[in-house]
Parts: structure tokens; C-alpha cells; sequence
């Protein structure tokens, strides 16, 4: 991508609606965000918040609940960054919501053990209402799932691992 591409996408992103913009091609990645505060930033600020207030017993609970969680999550990171080489991972560009189905009565698009080839659609992040088609980036065979159907995804968390050459 040459610099006369990228400020035409700048144009065209300051004059759209979108609040955020990621393009990842090959080792290059551009990102935009005309937000005045980032999701991590608000992410972290709840968090804080979380523990400075005295929590009620439902409150308690419900913290409890968000720690297994992110304790989950944490295994499933620690998973992933344990990977070999001829492994490379099928990430999300974009916080929403994932469908490994095209329609709630049709079967998933890919299951572990079905190849792939780069540019085919793997799953659907949905996100403000605008459905994303996520593709593979390397050919080869699913060899997990890394997220369940209609699980909320963030941004660059690794949805299926993909073994590459065979």
C-alpha cells in the first residue's frame, strides 16, 4: 500500500460515520479511531472502579463471575501464545459478536479437520449491526476453534488456529 492509498483511506474515514477502522494486509496494519477514549482505556476504568467500591453480596457474586471469566480468558491467551511454527492463528479485526454459521439452521463454516484456503470465509463478526466476513489468512487445516457460536469477540483475539502446508 503506497502513501496516496493510505490518505485517500484517511480521507474517506474522516468523512464516514465510522468511529474505527482496521485494515491488516500481510505485515502491514493500519488503524483509526476517531474516539475520544479507546475500549481499553473504558475497560480498564470499570475495572478500577470494580475494586475501589464496596461490593454488596449480589455485587460480590457477580465479580466473582467476571473473574472466572477473565481467568478463562487468560488460560485461553496463554494457550494460544504457546503455538508452533507451522501454526498461525485466524484473528478477529473487530469487536463484536461471532456466528460460525452463515444462518442459525446451517451448519458451521468450517469444523477442526475441514482445510481452508486463504480469502475463504471462516466465520461472521457482527459489529453495529454490520456483519463482517472474517476470512482465512493462510491455507492449510483447522486444527481448533477457539470461540464458541455468538461468543463476543475483541479486537485481535484469535478465533481459530490454523495448521499450515497440509
Amino acid at each position: 500500500m503506497n502513501i496516496e492509498e493510505i490518505k485517500e483511506l484517511l480521507t474517506q474515514f474522516d468523512q464516514s460515520t465510522l468511529t474505527e477502522f482496521d485494515l491488516r494486509e500481510g505485515a502491514f496494519g493500519l488503524y483509526m479511531n476517531k474516539n475520544k477514549v479507546s475500549q481499553k482505556t473504558v475497560a480498564l476504568s470499570h475495572e478500577q472502579q470494580a475494586t475501589t467500591i464496596e461490593p454488596s453480596q449480589a455485587e460480590t457474586k457477580a465479580v466473582s463471575n467476571q473473574t472466572e471469566a477473565t481467568q478463562t480468558t487468560v488460560e485461553k491467551t496463554a494457550k494460544t501464545e504457546v503455538m508452533s511454527e507451522d501454526t498461525e492463528d485466524i484473528i478477529s479485526p473487530i469487536v463484536g459478536i461471532v456466528y460460525l454459521k452463515p444462518a442459525p439452521d446451517k451448519e458451521n463454516f468450517k469444523q477442526v479437520g475441514d482445510s481452508v484456503k486463504k480469502g475463504e470465509v471462516v466465520c461472521i463478526v457482527e459489529a453495529m449491526k454490520l456483519m463482517n466476513e472474517i476470512t482465512a489468512t493462510v491455507d492449510g487445516v483447522i486444527t481448533e476453534v477457539l470461540v464458541n457460536n455468538e461468543d463476543v469477540v475483541e479486537f485481535n483475539q484469535p478465533l481459530f488456529r490454523v495448521s499450515k502446508g497440509v
